[in-house]
């Protein structure tokens, strides 16, 4: 029987992977990638060439410092990925790496 994890995923004995624990904290917080998406349009709105993600997070922070608990800097590449995943056209504007991890 699967045991259930602080991050409310099945434990199968093994560690959830970054994209797990990501999928799990979008899911409960559907907000901050809209909110994400309000800064980086905000940005470039201001003449911005680039929003960097970690930036971002700490705006949110900033604004929301109640309901930004649990914002883990170890999901911003994948917010990220999400955001030109949605928002081809932001390429530019939200530089991505080569992921090293699952």
């Amino acid at each position: 029987m699967p045991t259930i994890t602080r991050d409310g995923l099945p434990g199968f004995g093994h560690s959830p992977t970054i994209t797990d624990r990501f999928r799990a904290f979008d899911a409960q917080h559907p907000w901050i990638y809209c909110a994400l998406e309000q800064l980086v349009e905000e940005r470039l709105g201001a003449g911005a060439k680039k929003a960097g993600m970690k930036a971002l997070f700490e705006a949110l922070r900033w604004r929301h410092p109640h309901e930004g608990t649990g914002l883990n800097n170890d999901y911003t590449a994948l917010y990220a990925r999400k955001l030109l995943a949605e928002h081809p056209q932001w390429a530019s504007v939200i530089e991505i790496r080569r992921r090293r991890s699952p």
